[in-house]
């Protein structure tokens, strides 16, 4: 049985500070039978230094994060109400002072995000609380860094029996699809590690995740808003409500795809379909004693239980026929 993908709908700042809106992030993500919606917690004066410059087109960064930081005391409403929808409550800390709130609030697991991923200090931070990680290995993260994020968990707690996520991702608003790189994922499971890979995908529209799944992703987080016709950072390259139900499905349909078949025939092929192989059939009339050759048995449709099937058509030349056997017949265990 194929295991459950964990999928993650990401609300990240696209609540714009309207609670409102938050609820029906919440909403949009229980509708489309999300596992878990995630926000992040952050301040900007703990996030970026005072005067950090303008980059990669975001200018004045810290007023952008002041007005977009997730308000701390909608915390505990927000993990309420998604208990009250049944759905998991997640949000990604970025200082200290988030971790102890998300821990005190009762979240199921922390992720932390893949700019955060290289700061030793945050990892065991969040690790010393012994709730499963989710890290994304995603800018200035190799294999190698990967093992060194794993010796920071070991700090902390055994990390044989923490249950551990490494989400392969691109942290390029949006990623390109040349970027993305999903074959990453085997170089991680290739570190024969205690732990489980993922996705964290920000590409435009919901291909890469199902693809992702295909391949081996237990965890899948997409941003997701509303519209993208909204305001803010985060919502042009998000996914809209419809597209986040579609790119579920196709997960669920992806995850029944990827059994392993037991057995020569499935379920669905035992249901009349076995009927439609190739049996041996006269291509003449044959009599009784007459040997059997390339000139009088063929191969044809259709086969049932005591036909002769095809793949023993070489091992009945030279065999002599018991019966008298008509034109066009399949030929029947009893026939030679």
């Amino acid at each position: 049985m194929t295991k459950k993908t964990f999928i993650i709908a990401e609300a990240g700042a696209n609540h714009n500070r309207d609670f409102d809106i938050a609820k029906k992030l919440i909403d949009s993500a229980v509708d489309a039978k999300c596992d878990a919606v995630k926000f992040q917690t952050y301040s900007s004066e703990t996030l970026y230094a005072k005067n950090t410059p303008d980059f990669a087109g975001y200018k004045n960064i810290n007023k952008l994060i002041k007005d977009i930081e997730l308000p701390r005391h909608w915390q505990k409403d927000l993990k309420l109400y998604c208990d009250d929808e049944g759905i998991e409550f997640m949000s990604t800390p970025f200082d200290e002072k988030a971790v102890d709130e998300l821990y005190e609030i009762g979240v199921k697991r922390l992720k932390i995000a893949g700019f955060e991923a290289t700061d030793p200090r945050i990892v065991k931070y969040a690790a010393l609380t012994q709730l499963p990680l989710i890290i994304t290995a995603g800018i200035g993260v190799d294999t190698e860094m990967v093992q060194r994020i794993c010796t920071w968990v070991s700090d902390s707690r055994s990390i044989d029996s923490c249950d551990l996520t490494f989400l392969h991702g691109n942290n390029a608003y949006p990623t390109p699809f040349e970027d993305i790189n999903l074959s990453t994922m085997s170089k991680i499971r290739d570190l024969k590690l205690p732990v489980d890979v993922g996705i964290s995908d920000h590409t435009r529209g919901i291909l890469v995740p199902p693809v992702a799944v295909a391949l081996g992703a237990t965890v899948v987080e997409k941003h997701f808003t509303l519209s993208r016709k909204m305001d803010g950072p985060d919502h042009p390259f998000a996914i809209e409500p419809d597209e986040l139900n579609l790119m579920v499905e196709h997960i669920r349909e992806i995850e029944k795809t990827l059994g392993i078949k037991n057995g020569v025939y499935t379920k669905s092929e035992s249901e009349g379909f076995t009927k439609a192989r190739r049996s041996v059939v006269s291509s003449c009339e044959i009599k009784k004693g007459e040997i059997l050759t390339a000139s009088n048995i063929t191969t044809k449709r259709p086969f049932f239980e005591d036909n002769i099937p095809a793949v023993d058509y070489y091992d009945m030349i030279g065999k002599v026929a018991k019966k008298d056997i008509s034109p066009d017949s399949p030929l029947n265990r009893g026939d030679v």
